[in-house]
């Protein structure tokens, strides 16, 4: 990283073990992924909300974060075997999940692939086969419902089709594993988020605190859906760092 990107990537780490003026680099230096558990990839969800718990700026996360978040935001990519959007997600952005080249160049040294898997799942809603999330020469993977109306996914795509409806959590957490992937990123939207939350299986939270009061109806950071257990599931925190006025947030939630 060059001194002059690395001054815009600084961040005081509050807990634990407080330090200031830290590059982002050297704050997430000791972040690993947790073990994948009872047989299926270990799920995290990243997001950005503001105050006010929007996950959406006009329809989408763009405007909501620094360019600490977005650079946070490779970091947890290339920490991942997989990267997942929903349909809605891919519409609304192009879902490019990339890592950049130096990150990806780690990657590599690692003797890993240059990108993370890249996954979109989507239920019978349609999913623009033409969107840049398909060219690239890193794997990826298109899961879609029972009577999704895509036949073929674009070239370099291996393309799932489950059982049901919609995708099962479960399901797609069964069909990664069985191609080796033992960590999965949730990147959206709040209703992905929601099923894998309905299903018991969100394992960490990645969360950035964007300065910002909305007061809009903008979908949150996971969208209310008949299924979500009323109980609420309770976290423990790992981590807190600060840019500026934007918190960077990571909570773990055990079983």
């Amino acid at each position: 990283m060059t001194p002059k990107a690395d001054a815009r990537h600084r961040v005081d780490r509050l807990w634990p073990e407080p330090a200031l003026d830290l590059s982002l680099d050297e704050a997430m230096a000791s972040f690993a992924v947790p073990p994948s558990r009872g047989g299926r990839p270990l799920v995290a969800i990243n997001m950005v909300t503001s105050i006010d718990g929007r996950a959406q700026l006009d329809g989408t996360a763009e405007g909501l974060g620094s360019r600490v978040d977005r650079h946070l935001l490779r970091l947890y990519r290339a920490a991942f075997d997989a990267v997942a959007s929903g349909a809605g997600t891919l519409r609304a952005t192009g879902a490019w999940l990339r890592v950049g080249d130096d990150l990806a160049a780690r990657r590599r040294a690692a003797g890993r692939a240059s990108n993370p898997i890249g996954v979109v799942i989507a239920g019978k809603e349609p999913v623009p086969l033409d969107a840049r999330w398909f060219t690239g020469d890193e794997q990826r993977i298109l899961v879609v419902g029972r009577d999704h109306p895509t036949v073929d996914a674009p070239p370099g795509t291996e393309l799932l089709r489950a059982p049901d409806e919609r995708p099962a959590p479960a399901w797609v957490l069964g069909r990664l594993a069985e191609r080796g992937i033992g960590s999965l990123l949730l990147e959206g939207g709040p209703h992905l988020n929601a099923a894998f939350l309905a299903a018991g299986l969100i394992d960490e939270v990645y969360w950035t605190v964007a300065p910002q009061l909305h007061g809009t109806d903008a979908l949150p950071m996971i969208a209310p859906m008949p299924g979500v257990p009323g109980a609420p599931r309770t976290g423990s925190l790992v981590s807190v760092l600060r840019h500026t006025d934007e918190l960077l947030l990571r909570y773990r939630f055990d079983r």
